[in-house]
């Protein structure tokens, strides 16, 4: 499970290309940016069980961003 999950557009007012976010995973913090089209790019290390993982943040980021 993913813990204290945090977003925020890339620029001033909300408008694409993406977001970036960070979050707690296995008492680890990772982050990344997540584009436009769904990609996820991972800013520092990728964390394991990663296609889980990216499953986890796109219901999120639906769940938050596209609702």
């Amino acid at each position: 499970m993913l813990q204290h999950f945090t977003y925020k557009p890339m620029f001033e007012g909300g408008r694409l290309p993406g977001w970036t976010f960070s979050f707690h995973y296995k008492n680890k913090r990772y982050g990344g940016d997540y584009r436009q089209d769904g990609s996820i790019v991972w800013s520092g290390e990728t964390p394991p069980d990663e296609d889980q993982v990216k499953k986890m943040i796109h219901e999120l980021m639906t769940f938050h961003v596209y609702e």
